[in-house]
């Protein structure tokens, strides 16, 4: 059900940050609000309603994909900096490492994204990083693109439905390939076709157990 990876001998810091990963629908505004509710953690979330650019993105990715990408870049960073200086524990809905390594690269290697613009933005991720607070700990959501798209579908986005299954495929082994590679922190696996927050109790109070077992609280 949990893996730990990337161990670290150093130091949990005093005001802990958790931030979540995984695909569309994996659940990471759900463990957000669980986790973050049972261990007294503030909450941020990746804001999605009433974002300006998502439901036309979905329509014409070639079109909007830097323009959204740029508007979640900016959000990101608004919340890092939040976290950086609110003096509290911390747990976050999407890390500000998949916005440029998945679904920017994404874009432009699938020819969505001109290289100028990709550049640009590369640019401007590389300008914010000596400025990021580095998580404690990143909770990954793994688990079957099955599973992925059968959450999506649960969920009901509209402009989610009606995009290509061969797009979440490519972002689930994007994914898959990224997590392997990230070496920022410490990395807790969570299998998603294991465990199930909502219905299971326990499996909440499993997965907060190794969370403090990990940070040291």
């Amino acid at each position: 059900m949990f893996k730990l990876v990337n161990q670290s001998n150093t130091p949990a810091s005093r005001d802990l940050f958790i931030t979540v990963a995984g695909n569309v629908g994996a659940g990471k505004s759900t463990l957000t609000t669980l986790v973050g509710n049972k261990l007294g953690f503030e909450t941020h979330f990746e804001k999605v309603d009433g974002n300006p650019y998502l439901e036309d993105f979905y329509a014409d990715q070639e079109k909007w994909g830097f323009h959204l990408q740029l508007y979640f870049l900016a959000q990101r960073f608004k919340q890092q900096k939040e976290i950086h200086a609110n003096g509290l524990n911390n747990i976050q809905d999407r890390s500000i490492y998949e916005d440029v390594e998945i679904f920017a690269r994404n874009l432009y290697d699938n020819g969505k994204m001109t290289k100028r613009d990709y550049i640009t933005y590369r640019d401007l991720f590389n300008d914010m990083v000596p400025y990021l607070k580095k998580p404690d700990l990143m909770i990954y959501l793994d688990g079957s693109i099955d599973t992925i798209i059968n959450r999506i579908n649960l969920r009901g986005r509209e402009m989610e439905k009606t995009v290509d299954l061969e797009y979440w495929k490519n972002l689930h082994n994007r994914y898959e390939k990224w997590i392997a590679e990230y070496d920022q922190s410490p990395v807790l696996y969570v299998n998603i076709n294991e465990v199930d927050l909502v219905n299971n109790p326990e499996h909440l109070d499993m997965l907060c157990n190794e969370i403090r077992k990990i940070l040291g609280m």
